[in-house]
């Protein structure tokens, strides 16, 4: 247990980044599953808004330190990908 006060200060701190973080990741779970879904049922229409919605929260993620940048890219062009391919 942390015993002076800085370090009191600071696993407060850490609780309310963490908790931020989480709501954040877990947002962006949700935004993915929807278009992994919209993906699923081969409803090109959704799953391609679902991707333009998908995008902007990713890349918010990966600048606010949640994801890395590289592994935000690289889930938006694999999801991109597989929406190319349920179109054609």
């Amino acid at each position: 247990m942390a015993n002076t006060t800085s370090a009191k200060k600071a696993t407060r701190k850490i609780a309310r980044r963490t908790a931020v973080n989480k709501a954040r990741r877990s947002r962006v779970r949700g935004f993915i599953r929807k278009v992994e879904e919209a993906i699923a049922t081969g409803d090109v229409a959704v799953a391609r808004e679902a991707l333009k919605a998908a995008q902007p929260e990713l890349h918010r993620a990966a600048t606010k330190g949640v994801l890395h940048a590289n592994t935000a890219s690289r889930k938006i062009s694999r999801l991109a990908q597989r929406v190319k391919a349920l179109a054609v």
